[in-house]
């Protein structure tokens, strides 16, 4: 073998060790640095997922997750978008309703924050909650909340991850069909009841956000409760509770509360 030949083979070695330890050193990077984020900034990772959550008292390990749209807390307020009426914000829930051609789904409350509206839509059969929307107030337009809706929702979260691949009606990112559901299977029985549903999101906020009481009111999901909570008699924020495991989940992207109306 030349010199030259030896020159080159050597270089060639060279460079493929190199490519080697920079492959390995990235696939590393990745596991240790990226924790599987997915749309609107949920991540996985030791410590569980999710904006603002927290395992309930007596619950296995977990913790707080990252806030969402500005971190933790619920007062993460635009100040230069005006706020939706109540009118607005049924409008826009009333159009996304009438593209899932399911007459047994209405709304069932309204609340109106600076940084979005809040719906709840419920069947009207069974008077349990199916899930919820937020309306953005800029566009006026009505897509499935993130959170507990997307994660924990077990009847109505094939629309909601379908809405996240594909938009709805036309609107945001495309199309989707409420035929992916599987409504018949899903029992509405949860093993965590709503006297522990209180007592959990009570303990959660005595810990988290002092001087805030929950309501006695949980509205009932497939999967989980969602309820408001509130300072000196005037609500601030809401959270919700798995239905299963008594996970407390704060949801962080409302903004100041303004006003409410309940839909009958």
């Amino acid at each position: 073998m030349n010199k030259t030949l030896s020159t080159i083979l050597i270089a060639l070695a060279v460079l493929v060790l190199a490519g080697g330890i920079f492959f390995a050193g990235s696939m590393y990077f990745r596991a240790n640095t990226f924790e599987f984020p997915m749309m609107f900034g949920y991540r996985w990772n030791n410590n569980g997922y999710g904006p603002g959550m927290t395992l309930a008292p007596g619950a296995s390990a977990g913790g707080r997750g990252y806030g969402m749209m500005g971190g933790y807390g619920w007062n993460n307020a635009n100040s230069n978008i005006t706020p939706l009426s109540v009118d607005q914000a049924k409008a826009a829930a009333t159009k996304y309703l009438s593209n899932l051609n399911n007459p047994d789904l209405q709304i069932a409350e309204v609340m109106i924050f600076n940084n979005n509206a809040y719906v709840a839509v419920k069947e009207t059969s069974t008077s349990i909650g199916a899930f919820e929307l937020l309306v953005d107030p800029v566009s006026q337009i009505a897509y499935p909340e993130y959170g507990p809706n997307m994660m924990w929702n077990l009847k109505y979260s094939g629309l909601n991850h379908q809405f996240m691949m594909g938009g709805y009606g036309g609107g945001m990112m495309g199309g989707w069909s409420y035929q992916n559901a599987n409504p018949q299977s899903v029992s509405a029985n949860m093993p965590v009841t709503k006297d522990q549903v209180i007592k959990n999101a009570q303990a959660y906020l005595d810990q988290y956000q002092p001087g805030t009481v929950a309501a006695d009111d949980p509205m009932q999901f497939y999967g989980y409760y969602t309820l408001d909570f509130s300072k000196n008699d005037k609500v601030v924020g809401m959270l919700s509770v798995n239905g299963y495991n008594g996970q407390v989940f704060l949801h962080t992207w409302h903004g100041n509360f303004i006003e409410e109306a309940q839909v009958q």
